[in-house]
């Protein structure tokens, strides 16, 4: 048997379907016309790295005590070889700044939340679990502008 609203709920459907259709043929479109992003530009021992400083607080050490960890916000960069992209599409955005002193911890103190330049002697890429940035500077020195 046949109902009288068949022809109704047919044409109902395929409204539905017309109109999932033309809502995902634009977002299908979108997601090809956007480009593959291309790896930041290269950065080797002596260069500069500008970008806003910003301070966290992590637990570092046995007893998990507090320390105060300083990173740069900066433009996608690629490390020399063999670290490269450290398996990042673009190349790491965020370095750490690793204190060896306690001037450099005071030195960073009064420019947090501020644009900075640091010469970089040695970078490589985060590989340990505490580690909150995508890069790690061990040697480096405040650039005055």
């Amino acid at each position: 048997m046949t109902t009288h609203r068949f022809g109704l709920r047919s044409g109902l459907a395929l409204g539905f379907a017309l109109l999932a259709a033309s809502l995902a043929a634009p977002c299908a479109m979108a997601q090809q016309a956007e480009a593959p992003q291309k790896p930041g530009k290269p950065i080797h021992a002596g260069e500069v790295l500008s970008g806003e400083l910003s301070a966290l607080r992590v637990r570092a050490g046995k007893q998990g005590k507090r320390v105060a960890t300083y990173q740069i916000t900066s433009e996608p960069r690629r490390l020399p070889a063999p670290n490269g992209l450290c398996n990042l599409e673009t190349g790491p955005e965020t370095f750490q700044l690793v204190t060896t002193s306690d001037a450099q911890t005071t030195q960073l103190k009064r420019l947090v939340g501020k644009e900075i330049s640091v010469k970089i002697d040695e970078v490589a890429c985060a590989q340990d679990a505490g580690q909150v940035s995508e890069a790690i500077v061990t040697k480096w020195s405040v650039v005055t502008k």
